[in-house]
């Protein structure tokens, strides 16, 4: 239905005339009759008053389809820092109601997952602020130090808090329960990050063994696992060698070179972490490039201490973004990224 048969009809379920709603939006009837016969269509400023007016969201006076909407949703959130409450209701309540609905249960909850998630990122950053504040006025007190390790995903100390036992489990049960055939290698991959990071070796390295067997696999990661397994073995020297090998067979592989670099990065080896870093972006084989290497060159830098070369790295970020992924001003990570930058630029003045 079109816009203007849409206001149409929801004036008349008011038993409004035309005048009395051009008089309440304070406008002439003139123009509500345009938007009725297709003439013409409202301001869009007009749209959240006339929502507002029949108590329906701006969606519904477009009468989208699930599919439509399901977009626009993703859309929106992509786009926005924060959502507004309304919004956040108005979301929730649609995507509620598409879980009995089999041919968009799967992505209604998948995005139910991402709003619920969007809210988390927001309140995060709002807590983050007031716990670094509170603790600035009193670093002597300590119960703003344990919401800003949460909000901000600081390093906890506590084993009996930081293991990842329950996620692990999870991955576990996704594992066995998989029917379809050959399995997937995703939840394998998880599984055994989680593994590795709880030190969890002999599991991590039976995992490993199983999803090897998958035609899926992918070759590097089970060298890239190898490694971190050795090295949480404390045998250095077999985990380097299975890093190197792992370089000199892949020397343009992107991924082989991105992984190298997370593995020197984690253990503090700076330089080499950016060389391989730089190389990885280099080698991406298509555009648009994802920004995980310069992000990360950039955060060495700001480490380093260095904030004139982390600068320099963002400003790839922001130019990658820009000219390779086609983002505008008003989409989130683009703004997340000036700002980033800009804080960088300030810190090397």
């Amino acid at each position: 239905m079109e816009l203007g048969n849409k206001i149409k009809q929801l004036r008349n379920k008011a038993s409004l005339t035309q005048e009395q709603l051009a008089d309440e939006l304070g406008i002439s009837p003139q123009s509500v009759s345009k938007w009725e016969t297709g003439a013409s269509m409202p301001d869009i400023t007009l749209l959240p008053k006339i929502a507002e007016r029949f108590g329906v969201s701006i969606d519904e006076l477009f009468d989208l389809t699930v599919e439509q909407k399901l977009n626009r949703i993703e859309n929106r959130l992509d786009f926005e820092d924060e959502l507004t409450r309304d919004a956040f209701w108005d979301y929730e309540e649609f995507l509620k109601a598409q879980l009995a609905n089999e041919q968009y249960k799967y992505r209604a909850t998948s995005l139910l997952a991402l709003l619920y998630w969007h809210s988390m990122d927001a309140m995060a950053r709002k807590a983050t602020k007031f716990a670094k504040e509170a603790i600035l006025l009193a670093p002597e007190k300590k119960d703003c130090q344990w919401i800003l390790q949460k909000a901000a995903g600081g390093a906890c100390w506590d084993w009996n808090i930081k293991n990842h036992a329950k996620i692990i489990d999870f991955y576990k049960e996704v594992i066995a329960s998989d029917k379809v055939e050959p399995h997937t290698p995703l939840p394998y991959y998880y599984l055994i990050d989680e593994l590795i990071e709880d030190n969890r070796l002999d599991e991590a390295e039976k995992y490993t063994a199983e999803v090897a067997k998958l035609p899926a696999v992918k070759p590097v990661l089970l060298e890239v696992y190898k490694a971190y397994i050795a090295l949480g073995r404390h045998d250095v020297k077999t985990a380097d060698e299975i890093m190197d090998k792992l370089v000199e067979d892949n020397p343009t592989n992107c991924d082989a070179l991105f992984e190298t670099a997370q593995y020197y990065a984690k253990q503090g080896k700076y330089e080499k972490a950016i060389k391989f870093y730089d190389l990885s972006f280099e080698h991406e084989p298509k555009k648009p490039r994802y920004i995980d290497a310069p992000q990360a060159i950039s955060h060495i830098y700001a480490i380093m201490g260095d904030y004139k070369k982390a600068a320099e790295a963002y400003e790839r970020v922001v130019k990658c973004l820009k000219e390779e992924w086609g983002c505008d001003s008003e989409e989130m990570s683009l703004k997340d990224a000036e700002r980033e930058l800009a804080r960088l630029r300030a810190l090397a003045k």
